[in-house]
This record gives C-alpha cells, structure tokens and sequence, in this order.
C-alpha cells in the first residue's frame, strides 16, 4: 500500500556547487541554483597545471572543478578570471624556481616543474579542507589557521581534534559538590571565592591576566557557583581566544603554532588537550613513541605521578606546539569542575608579550620560571 509522504523532505547528499557543475554537464538551466543560459558555459577553475607562451600570448593548462583530469584544456590567459589562482600558481612557481637556482622568465615548463605546480595545487586543497575541518570542530572563539610554505606535506594522519580531555578506560573525574556564592569574585569573594576555599590565592587580575607564580594551582570557578559566564575568574574555561595558525616549520621541526595576534604578557592561551591514560598505559606508548622519534605524553604529576596526558592521536592545537629552552608560554595546573588534584587542566600562559606572527612554544622539560606579579 503506497503512504501518503505529503510534507516530507530527504537531505541532499550533494552540495549546492557539485549540483551547479551537474546542471552545466547536462546542459540544464535551474533558477535556484543560478545556471541559466547566460552562465551555463561559465566553469569554475580548480587549479592549474602547466604554463606556455606561443608568439608572446600565455596559455595555461586548466584542471576544471567537477571534471577528471582527462579533461584538463589549454586556456589563453584572456579567458581566465581566477586572480587568486594565478596569483598562486606564480608564487609557487617563483619559490620553486628560486629553488632550483633557475631563472623566473620562461616559456614552457619542464614536466618536473610542472609536476611539482600540481603537487603543490592538490596539497593547499587539502590543507584547505582541513582547515576548513578543525574550524567546524573547534569549540572556542579563536580561529585555526594552516600554512605550509616549505614542503609538500599534507595534514597529518591519525589525528582527531578535540576541545576537551578523552578520558580513558576506568578512569573517573570527579565533579565538584559545591561553588561559591559570591556575586563579585573579583570585588568582593565569599571566603575567597574558589581559590580561598582550597587556601590559594585568586588567580587573575581585572584584565583576566595571571597574577600567581609558576608552580602554583588555579582554581577557578565551576558549573555549580552562583557567578555567571563573565565572572572574572572563568579564563581558561572560556577557551582559546586568539587567532593561531598552525604552520610547517622551515628548520626540520616538524609543524609549529605561531600566533596570528599580539598576545598580553601573562595571558591564557591554550590548553594542553588529549587522552586521559595511566602511568602504566603511557609507559607501554612511550616505548613505541621513542622508536617513532616522537612523543606528546604530558604527565599529570602535581601531586601524585598516577595519570598522563597522551595528545599523539586525539589533542588540539597545542599538539604542534614546538619545545624551546627559552619559551614564552608556560604551564600551569588548573581546576574547575574537578577537584581531583591528580587529574588538573594543563594551560599555558605568556610568560612575555609575543607579537603577532611569533612562534608559540613552551618547555618540555617545564622548568618552572616565575612570573612577576601584576
């Protein structure tokens, strides 16, 4: 017996870009979709491939975006209005060159040279559309940038971005019974507000900048207090506020994190995020890591060496921050809404003003150099 399915609806597997490329294969017009008979010979430029010039006009090889590359044509630069993509196409083609101590002005292209434009085509797509992926992922205010200007590397594999901590097997964190009741944490704390209640000092200043030295705890408050979302003394729950960027490194380091915007000195800046394991369970990782010649376990020692952070497979942004001997981010052990000391939030603050573009990093090793007071 056929149903009545008036009113239903099923989502279109396909995006509105790949249902326009269709329109114009068939040779359909579709209003919603904007292909009328104007446009409907209008392509979209993927990339491009190769470089000539015939009787001084230039030609490009062009891969077409919903097309193979069996159909790749030969376009005078007249019938192109992909700017960015030319703009691309010559920029890496002047590295390479620069590279290849050859000269910039050309009329054909070697297939090695070709081949290496195209390489390099494929690899910003598929940084693109990770980019584009950690953005959807991320849960705070501050943007994720990728940028690899040395190799040809792509995203790496085996890695899952998260905002919080995977905690894992028969592991437990414990939610805090109580919060405070203060109705200004700053101005006026309640039996010192959180902070006070386990005998520390209130950790952040007006302007949210830290005002503890290195080594000592912060407790802020947590999802039972009576404050609301601005109180003062929510920094880090609040998450990573400034734009970074995530960048290939030129010197053999591997990928690094360099930060987009000037950052205050003693500001909050990211969190060290990953998998929850035992000292156990990261011994036995730890072996097959330093055969890797790498490794991103972050023990949880404060008070007691019992569990590790393991930020190899599931982390954020601070799984590329690079180690330094003189870094300008330190750590600091933080509690919100678990007050288990041997299970804190790893968070690394400025330890100086950084301006925009300057590589993050902090010590692996965590060697405790003090802040001055504010």
């Amino acid at each position: 017996m056929a149903e009545n399915l008036k009113g239903c609806s099923v989502v279109c597997k396909v995006s509105l870009n790949q249902l326009q490329i269709l329109c114009r294969q068939e040779r359909v017009f579709c209003q919603q979709l904007e292909v009328s008979k104007k446009n409907l010979n209008d392509f979209e430029v993927e990339y491009l491939c190769d470089y000539k010039k015939i009787h001084g006009k230039e030609f490009y090889l062009v891969k077409w975006k919903g097309y193979s590359e069996s159909e790749n044509t030969w376009e005078p630069r007249r019938n192109l209005r992909c700017v960015k993509l030319l703009k691309l196409f010559w920029a890496d083609m002047d590295q390479e060159l620069r590279r290849r101590k050859k000269r910039r002005n050309v009329t054909k292209l070697d297939i090695s040279l070709a081949s290496y434009l195209v390489q390099k085509a494929k690899q910003r797509q598929l940084l693109q559309c990770w980019e584009e992926q950690l953005n959807t992922m991320r849960v705070h205010k501050g943007r994720i940038f990728v940028q690899n200007d040395v190799d040809l590397d792509g995203p790496p594999k085996d890695f899952t971005y998260i905002n919080n901590y995977k905690v894992g097997d028969g592991i437990v964190l414990t939610e805090v019974a109580v919060g405070c009741e203060c109705t200004d944490c700053l101005g006026n704390p309640v039996n010192g507000c959180c902070a006070g209640a386990s005998l520390h000092r209130f950790a952040y200043n007006d302007r949210g900048q830290l005002r503890l030295r290195a080594g000592q705890p912060i407790y802020e408050c947590n999802s039972r207090c009576f404050c609301g979302p601005d109180c003062p003394n929510r920094v880090v729950q609040r998450g990573i506020q400034y734009d970074l960027c995530i960048f290939k490194t030129a010197n053999g380091r591997g990928w690094g994190v360099r930060t987009m915007e000037h950052i205050r000195k003693n500001s909050f800046v990211m969190e060290y995020v990953g998998e929850i394991i035992t000292t156990e369970e990261a011994e036995k990782r730890g072996r097959i890591y330093d055969r890797q010649g790498a490794t991103y376990l972050f023990d949880l020692d404060y008070v007691e060496d019992v569990y590790t952070v393991d930020a190899a497979h599931y982390g954020n942004i601070s799984h590329f921050v690079n180690h330094s001997c003189n870094p300008n981010l330190q750590v600091y052990n933080v509690f919100i809404n678990n007050l288990d000391e041997r299970l804190p939030r790893i968070a690394f603050f400025s330890t100086r003003h950084i301006k925009a573009g300057e590589e993050l990093t902090f010590d692996y090793k965590m060697q405790r150099s003090l802040f001055q007071e504010l």
